[in-house]
């Protein structure tokens, strides 16, 4: 087996597309410096030089000896008896250098099948480090790829250096449909190490695609004239998006839009006709909640004490505007404001000022009673008084005499008012 043609025997290395003939080899230098190693049980590097002709694809061994008397032999790795100096260059003389090349050969079969077997392992193990690493440094980065398998559970693609990369149908937006041979735009959304080997997984259902998508088709946001504050997606319905511009002078909204809509439409079509809402950011929860909202037109919101509920107001034509179809307006408004957003006709605004606390009735209904009454979803006296006594009953696990006192009660109340 020659030394120059090793590398061209190992016919299988061909099938690594992921590896440059520099590191190549890099890593026949290695392995070879570890077989010579534990060939000569020392370390190699004072007297063998490994040289490696990555121009070529080839290499050389030089051991590197110095010539001795016959008699005064004590280290046959590094020293050389002058008998057989002369045999290579009949003018070598005691103290000169010899360096002989170490021939494939010399290693028997053994070590040449080790030396394989190394090989094969180290390449291996250099092309799953790289891969792993190459896309480490690509997380949250759109890639296209082109499909190569499109499963039930995930589709497989391959970028343009043949690495598999995988997107399971949960990364996919519901009307993704592809075959073999369609192109994929999608995030990195993350790599790992499973087995010893590096799963890449894409995403087209991220929030952080969105946000990709937008800095490539809105040059202010690129720049950092517009700021993305926040992204909440039901993928391939609806998104809302809200932006902040710090200069004045640049609407942000339009900016993200396009004159006509020309810079959200290829968003849109990208997502498979994702219907996308763009709203200023602002730090007033109500404006924001309002807007959040938007088309519906609110009447009044009123917020919980601890700033997690809001009530909205609208009238009666705005609700299924707020609400949406399937639901997704009112659900993402909540998770872009924050709040738990609830929605009434403005007729229901009066009845939920005149409604009180149970526990405002503390000092006439025992505490529990009070708490049979909460336990059962009711914590206002309204709320009590929209079911029948005899549900109360029920339901509260009560006496009809009690509930029959606490319907007294709780109507006086109101009676009181009307006076």
């Amino acid at each position: 087996m020659d030394n120059y043609k090793l590398v061209e025997t190992f016919s299988e290395f061909k099938e690594f597309k992921n590896i440059d003939r520099e590191a190549m080899m890099r890593i026949i230098e290695d392995v070879f410096r570890g077989m010579l190693n534990k060939k000569f049980d020392t370390d190699t590097e004072d007297f063998i030089d490994i040289i490696v002709n990555v121009d070529k694809g080839d290499f050389e061994i030089y051991h590197n000896r110095t010539v001795v008397e016959d008699n005064e032999l004590k280290d046959p790795a590094r020293e050389i008896k002058l008998s057989d100096a002369i045999k290579i260059e009949p003018d070598f003389e005691v103290g000169d250098d010899v360096s002989e090349v170490l021939k494939i050969e010399s290693f028997g079969r053994r070590d040449i099948l080790a030396l394989r077997q190394n090989l094969q392992a180290k390449v291996a193990e250099y092309e799953k480090e790289s891969i792993f690493q190459k896309y480490k440094e690509k997380v949250g980065e759109i890639i296209t790829a082109e499909v190569v398998h499109a499963w039930k559970r995930e589709t497989v693609v391959v970028d343009d250096e043949g690495i598999e990369l995988t997107m399971p149908k949960t990364e996919q937006i519901p009307n993704d449909l592809y075959k073999k041979g369609d192109t994929v735009r999608a995030i990195v959304k993350s790599v790992e190490n499973v087995n010893g080997s590096p799963v890449v997984t894409l995403s087209r259902t991220s929030e952080i695609f969105l946000q990709r998508l937008l800095e490539a088709e809105v040059p202010e946001i690129y720049d950092g004239l517009i700021t993305v504050k926040k992204i909440v997606r039901e993928p391939g319905q609806r998104a809302k998006i809200a932006v902040e511009s710090y200069d004045d002078r640049i609407d942000p909204v339009g900016a993200c839009v396009g004159m006509k809509g020309s810079r959200i439409h290829g968003i849109v079509r990208e997502l498979r006709n994702e219907n996308i809402d763009v709203i200023n950011w602002t730090n007033n929860p109500k404006l924001f909640i309002q807007r959040a909202l938007s088309p519906a037109k609110i009447t009044e919101i009123r917020l919980s004490d601890d700033n997690t509920m809001a009530n909205v107001y609208m009238e009666n034509d705005q609700i299924s505007l707020a609400i949406g179809k399937g639901g997704y307006n009112i659900k993402l408004a909540g998770k872009l404001t924050g709040y738990e957003i609830d929605v009434y006709r403005n007729s229901e605004a009066n009845n939920a000022e005149e409604d009180v606390d149970l526990q405002e009735f503390a000092d006439e209904i025992d505490q529990w009673v009070i708490d049979a009454l909460i336990h059962m979803g009711c914590d206002t006296a309204k709320n009590v008084l929209s079911y029948t006594p005899e549900e109360v009953a029920k339901r509260a696990d009560l006496d009809m005499e009690t509930v029959t006192d606490v319907f007294h009660i709780l109507k006086a109340e109101f009676e009181q008012d009307a006076e």
